[in-house]
């Protein structure tokens, strides 16, 4: 594989997070920015939605337009943008927001939320109906999500657990259960955030201040490292008309004056091209 890394967009982005590719652009977001970007990665060419305040995700809807992730729950917005209603889910609570958010194979949406101080999070599972159900609680930062090709195994992230954990996962009822240690990064450098998963079920990580992304096998195996020339990557996607291309978000939050002389590029988008190809992105069946 080609380790080079690529700048697609020189964004500067406070806290780049989420790609998504919907077969034709990759949409993410700058969530302390108030930002939803959609690139076209191949002119390189960058249209910004600001939304006024926190948005954590953006993924497509299959009938047209985008929900995006908000403090409050999750909004609904048109083809044009235009916020049109929203679903509460943490209202309540004024020191919480939605943070990272995924589709499962058959379009169901899950986001987890966290917390300010300490508090507990959760992970929500959206239906296609737009019922809400608790997942997981007890979470501290509710970050990346993945399936396996045969949506049998869920992935997920607790980012202060130190941990990737898996679920065995039944797609048609949408239920996770047996959930087990998989990858600890107790040892390794940085903490692990976003991931995706690729076509052969391996799984991608990015490691907030460790400077990289890596993959490893279903089995929890070290098998790639890609180092990247900013402390805070944070999530990946594989995009492109081949889905041969992995995108990569980072921040630029909390860096110091010296850190960002040091890495200028921090909230840039990146991309590599491994030698595997991803799954395509699942829009929002709801």
């Amino acid at each position: 594989m080609s380790s080079e890394w690529e700048v697609v967009v020189d964004a500067g982005a406070v806290l780049g997070e989420g790609p998504h590719w919907d077969g034709e652009r990759l949409w993410w977001v700058d969530i302390e920015g108030h930002l939803i970007h959609r690139t076209d990665v191949g002119d390189r060419s960058d249209e910004v939605i600001d939304v006024g305040e926190k948005v954590s995700s953006v993924i497509p809807r299959r009938g047209g337009g985008f929900v995006a992730g908000y403090p409050d729950g999750v909004g609904f917005h048109g083809a044009d943008g235009r916020h049109e209603t929203r679903l509460l889910i943490e209202e309540s609570d004024a020191h919480s927001r939605m943070n990272d958010a995924k589709c499962d194979p058959l379009g169901r949406l899950y986001t987890g939320t966290m917390t300010q101080g300490g508090a507990s999070s959760a992970l929500y599972r959206v239906d296609h109906d737009l019922g809400v159900s608790t997942v997981v609680d007890g979470v501290g930062i509710s970050n990346g999500l993945g399936w396996s090709p045969d949506g049998t195994r869920m992935y997920y992230i607790d980012t202060p657990t130190q941990r990737l954990d898996v679920f065995d996962y039944d797609p048609q009822r949408g239920r996770c259960e047996n959930r087990r240690p998989l990858i600890d990064f107790s040892q390794r450098a940085g903490y692990p955030d976003g991931l995706t998963v690729d076509a052969e079920g391996c799984i991608w990580v990015a490691l907030w201040t460790g400077w990289a992304v890596h993959r490893f096998d279903p089995e929890g195996g070290l098998m790639q490292q890609i180092s990247l020339p900013v402390s805070k990557p944070t999530s990946c996607a594989f995009g492109g008309p081949d889905l041969d291309r992995l995108f990569i978000t980072s921040a630029s939050v909390e860096l110091s004056d010296a850190e960002l002389a040091d890495q200028p590029l921090s909230g840039a988008l990146f991309e590599v091209s491994p030698d595997c190809r991803g799954q395509p992105g699942v829009p929002f069946d709801g």
